[in-house]
């Protein structure tokens, strides 16, 4: 069991991104200069506001701290949220629009063009009011995509400073590759050093601890955080605890339609079970329940339940 997991029932705060998500699953090759048919989606997305989807999904009380804008996207976006659960105290602002990513999925890859509109917004006294008046909380996740903008990089390293300093755990998720690279590896695990979780995936690690097996690379981002998650897709995942074994899991085998959140589902599943008291390999098994689940369908967030508990706090 993980011994500074907060405890079953403890909420979960998720700092991060909220977007539109215009999401298209290609027939085939990008044909550049020409024509590619594609189905396509406009659905709710997000790093963190997909984590934060999930959780709720599965049960666990959630709370997400963001920016939109004030416009009808930003209405559509906390609606969705709320339905499934999702606690939102997020601002809105009527000067910049409600973020927006372009998902060209297919092959079991995905592409974003991203637009982060109304998320460079996020500061640390918004930060700060959502914890204060978060009472219940135990966890903060943090979405790392706040990290890799200047715009919102101090409310990102407030939240983990302050959610530390209230007694919470905390976690970050790596986000994406080549803003890592773009950031450094060095400033990026400055920024996230005594995390009690990190996850990354196989090109996130690469770029955060260079060559190796995942075994390898999660042993050495204990050096920065004291657990380590490392996503390998159809691979599987491992587990590495500072001064601890390496736990590894298999993948669940099942039809992929688009990968689009299923990192998010993945941690969304890891969190719940953790923050709960469960142990690294029971953790990473629920992770991949919720991973599997997220790949049959499409876009990143999961369907409402039949009935929720869940309700917005608007401001601004």
């Amino acid at each position: 069991m993980a011994s500074t997991g907060p405890g079953t029932g403890r909420r979960i705060l998720v700092v991060g991104d909220i977007v539109t998500d215009v999401l298209a699953v290609l027939a085939g090759p990008v044909a550049p200069g020409s024509d590619t048919s594609a189905e396509i989606r406009v659905t709710g997305g997000g790093q963190a506001a997909n984590t934060a989807a999930w959780l709720a999904w599965r049960g666990c009380p959630v709370t997400l701290v963001g920016e939109v804008g004030a416009d009808e996207a930003g209405a559509a976006r906390l609606a969705e949220l709320t339905a499934l659960g999702v606690r939102c105290v997020v601002r809105r602002h009527p000067d910049v629009p409600t973020g927006t990513v372009i998902v060209l999925a297919g092959n079991g890859e995905r592409t974003m063009v991203t637009q982060r509109g109304a998320n460079l917004r996020l500061s640390p006294g918004h930060v700060d009011a959502a914890l204060g008046a978060s009472v219940d909380a135990g966890h903060l996740h943090l979405s790392a995509y706040t990290l890799l903008d200047a715009g919102s990089r101090e409310a990102g390293r407030r939240a983990l400073a302050a959610a530390r300093g209230r007694g919470l755990t905390t976690s970050v998720d790596a986000a994406s590759a080549e803003p890592l690279r773009r950031v450094g590896a060095a400033a990026f695990l400055s920024w996230v050093r005594d995390a009690d979780l990190l996850l990354a995936n196989a090109d996130e690690a690469a770029v955060l601890a260079g060559p190796g097996s995942p075994a390898d690379r999660a042993r050495a981002l204990t050096e920065v955080a004291r657990h380590v998650v490392l996503k390998d897709g159809a691979a599987g995942a491992v587990w590495a605890e500072r001064g601890g074994a390496v736990v590894s899991a298999p993948a669940r085998r099942v039809p992929v339609r688009d990968v689009t959140g299923a990192g998010d589902a993945f941690a969304a599943g890891l969190l719940a079970a953790w923050v709960g008291g469960a142990g690294a390999a029971e953790a990473l098994d629920r992770a991949a329940e919720l991973g599997a689940a997220a790949v049959g369908i499409l876009g990143a967030r999961p369907g409402p339940r039949p009935t929720t508990d869940g309700s917005a706090e608007v401001t601004g």
